[in-house]
């Protein structure tokens, strides 16, 4: 990479290592990166506040630990990829596809995730609050112990995901699947279940909607489960 490459602040088509991304993090201002492929590169630790990345690959990047306060993400691919401990305050991604990548003990305070490929990603242990996502697949996502009290959650598919002890209380479900989900010690009292998938529970998973408000047809399903005759 050309040393006059690391003075613009605006970069694309490039694929970049670690080492050129680390020189264009350690000037002072954010940069954009358009189309660019940082595949495998190892991020880890770097500040990269006020990014932003559009279109760009990272598949099986460490960014381990890495400061991406207010970074913005378009349509990237970044499979396998980890954000284990970064910090994603006030972060946007968008139509984006991170399949099965770790963001375990990170801070995703006021973090937003729209129209996003999240399956089979480790959300567990994240921190902070007020992050949201809509439109997003977390099927088999672990989400064990998050909050989403009071949200409004628009087409999420939460199907076979980890989502032991989530609190679920006061959240409007619109257009979403628990479909086969891990629910056990989760709470649900307020929620409105109505627009959800909740097929295949387990025998026990009936109670955890004591106070939650559901359709007839989906009483009929608990019912069902418990070894009920519903006609």
């Amino acid at each position: 990479m050309a040393d006059d490459l690391f003075s613009r602040r605006t970069l694309s088509g490039l694929e970049l290592a670690g080492a050129d991304i680390g020189k264009l993090a350690a000037g002072s201002s954010p940069v954009h990166l358009i189309d660019c492929v940082l595949d495998e590169a190892e991020l880890g630790k770097l500040d990269f506040t006020g990014w932003v990345f559009e279109r760009c690959s990272l598949r099986r990047a460490d960014l381990a630990a890495a400061i991406l306060e207010g970074t913005r993400w378009q349509s990237c691919r970044g499979a396998f990829a980890t954000f284990a401990g970064a910090d994603l305050t006030e972060a946007a991604f968008a139509s984006c596809d991170f399949n099965n990548a770790v963001f375990r003990r990170s801070n995703l305070t006021s973090a937003s995730f729209r129209g996003c490929k999240l399956t089979g990603d480790d959300l567990s242990d994240i921190r902070g609050v007020d992050a949201s996502f809509e439109e997003t697949l977390l099927i088999g996502a672990k989400l064990a112990g998050h909050s989403f009290r009071g949200q409004v959650l628009r087409k999420l598919d939460l199907a076979q995901a980890d989502l032991r002890n989530c609190d679920f209380r006061d959240a409007l479900f619109e257009d979403c699947s628990l479909r086969e989900a891990n629910m056990a010690g989760s709470r649900f009292a307020g929620a409105d279940l109505r627009a959800a998938d909740i097929s295949g529970l387990r025998l026990g998973d009936a109670a955890l909607f004591r106070g939650a408000t559901i359709s007839r047809d989906q009483a009929g399903q608990l019912l069902g489960e418990l070894g009920l005759d519903v006609r």
